[in-house]
Parts: C-alpha cells; sequence; structure tokens
C-alpha cells in the first residue's frame, strides 16, 4: 500500500486490463495538466487565488492572445504570499471551489541565474598582502 504525506494527493489508478486480443493492454490516454501561475489573493484561510495566463489563437484573427484564468488552490501551511510563483497540482476536489494543491517554485529568472552564473567575488573580499 503506497502511503502518501497528504489526503488530498490523488493515486494513480491501477494498470489498464488486458484487451480482448490478450497480447496488447488496452491504453488510457489522459491529458497531463501542468499548470504554473501567480499567486493573487491570500485572503482565505488554507486557500490562495491563482491566475494562470496562457496564450490562445484568436477565432478570427488568429493572433494569440493571453487569456488569464483564476483558481482556488489548497496552501495547507498559508506559506505563499501574493506574487509567489505555484505550480498547480490537480487532486481531489477539496471545496466546493478547490480542486489543485499549491507547489512552491522559484521565479523564473531567479532559477536561470542560478544555473548560468558562479557566484561573484569582489576585490574589496580578498586580504591585501602587504602595501607599506
Amino acid at each position: 500500500m503506497l502511503l502518501l504525506s497528504s489526503p488530498f494527493v490523488s493515486v494513480s489508478p491501477p494498470p489498464p486490463p488486458l484487451s480482448s486480443h490478450g497480447a496488447r493492454p488496452a491504453l488510457r490516454i489522459e491529458a497531463a495538466r501542468q499548470l504554473t501561475g501567480r499567486v493573487v489573493t491570500t485572503k482565505a484561510d488554507k486557500t490562495v487565488g491563482v491566475e494562470v495566463v496562457r496564450l490562445a489563437p484568436h477565432p478570427k484573427y488568429k493572433r494569440r492572445e493571453r487569456i488569464k484564468k483564476k483558481y482556488q488552490a489548497h496552501d495547507p501551511d498559508n506559506q505563499f504570499k501574493v506574487g509567489d510563483v505555484v505550480e498547480l497540482q490537480p487532486s481531489r476536489p477539496i471545496s466546493k471551489t478547490k480542486h489543485f494543491l499549491a507547489i512552491p517554485l522559484p521565479p523564473r529568472d531567479t532559477r536561470r541565474k542560478s544555473q548560468l552564473l558562479p557566484p561573484l567575488q569582489s576585490d574589496d573580499d580578498q586580504e591585501p598582502s602587504s602595501r607599506e
């Protein structure tokens, strides 16, 4: 039996049964929802409002436009502040409007800078040997 740390995380279903042909299992394809957004409100207890922005083509003009949608996500420790970047993980329904868990992500620039640049050292940090 698989024990999970949170009661809201869903357990993956058992493997699909063999098809009537016997050789190959019947495949079940589901779209994985990978949502990342920014926290816009923390007014409620254990809940954060997360705004997810995506690009979609305009139906008539075919130009890509930004579409924003707000989701309510579960934050059991009240650890997020407005402006934090979070990932939304689907879970079982927690309330009427909450169907996601908020998981912390580092901001985009921080991830990129820490991977590309080595730590900087200035000349003032090093002790001068002897100038006299």
